[in-house]
């Protein structure tokens, strides 16, 4: 699993028929202190996270078990919204209550 914070979203109109229902969200990677490493990965979204939100992403065949990517041709899943998470005892996220 990798870090990410939601950035966008991706629409496609024509895709495989299997995804129809998914949403797919643009998820750049965050490194254990919540900096952007330039990484990005099209993820879909199996538990409604929106923009701005940090959240877990399994990548490859982990993709696929989720409820709602079982059986489909997925490589990458948010299947988590981050609430916080600290490095060594220190905080280093903590989701705010605006969010």
């Amino acid at each position: 699993m990798n870090l990410g914070k939601v950035v966008g979203m991706v629409v496609a109109t024509r895709k495989e028929s299997s995804m129809d229902g998914l949403r797919f969200m643009l998820v750049r990677h965050l490194d254990e202190q919540g900096k952007e490493t330039g990484g990005q990965v099209v993820a879909a979204d199996a538990v409604g996270a929106g923009p701005g939100e940090v959240v877990l992403v399994a990548s490859g065949s982990s993709a696929r078990q989720t409820q709602a990517t079982d059986k489909r041709p997925c490589d990458a899943v948010i299947m988590a919204i981050v609430d916080s998470w600290d490095v060594g005892g220190a905080v280093k996220y903590r989701k705010s209550e605006d969010e």
